[in-house]
């Protein structure tokens, strides 16, 4: 009898190993999928897009957002990001992430009177706007979610025009298996 049970289990665990590698097979081809769409969609000045370790990423200089300083989208940078939604649409098991990333130049006046105090809240309104743009585009809702990073994690040195611009960006990611 305890051997009947092995000869039936030993299959199952294989099946079980075999479905495990065609996941993660289907997974790689739906963010591969993902990337060639958004690919299509983004000239090199509008976008980066990386496939790093089963995520995508999307990173948008706040240049093509934002004003300098600002959080608010203009109907051009509002264009820029719908051009992500048709990709997004269908995604029901992936999570969206936006992070929004400052340089460390403080907070002006102006945007302390808004009650932005620091350039974590100006990252995390930078955030806000584009999960919101992309959840009233039709991204559902139940798959974004958006953070505010600040000066946190900066890609170039501050000490420079061009160092501090490459800093103020938005990161997109998509973790997950896809649809």
């Amino acid at each position: 009898m305890q051997r009947r049970i092995f000869t039936l289990a030993a299959p199952l665990l294989m099946a079980g190993f075999v479905l495990n590698g065609c996941v993660s097979e289907q997974r790689y081809d739906q963010l591969q999928q993902a990337y060639t769409q958004l690919q299509a969609r983004y000239t090199a000045d509008e976008a980066t897009i990386q496939m790093l370790q089963g995520r995508l990423k999307v990173t948008m200089t706040d240049r093509v957002l934002f004003s300098s300083g600002g959080y608010r989208i203009d109907a051009r940078a509002r264009e820029t990001l719908l051009k992500m939604v048709p990709t997004l649409q269908g995604l029901t098991n992936t999570r969206v992430i936006v992070e929004g990333y400052t340089d460390t130049t403080p907070v002006g006046a102006e945007l302390r009177r808004e009650g932005i105090s620091s350039n974590l809240d100006l990252s995390s309104r930078r955030a806000d706007t584009v999960a919101d743009v992309l959840i009233a585009g039709g991204v559902p809702r139940t798959i974004v979610s958006a953070d505010g990073r600040g000066e946190a994690n900066p890609v170039a040195p501050n000490d420079t025009p061009a160092g501090r611009a490459q800093n103020r960006r938005i990161e997109v990611t998509l973790v997950g298996p896809g649809n």
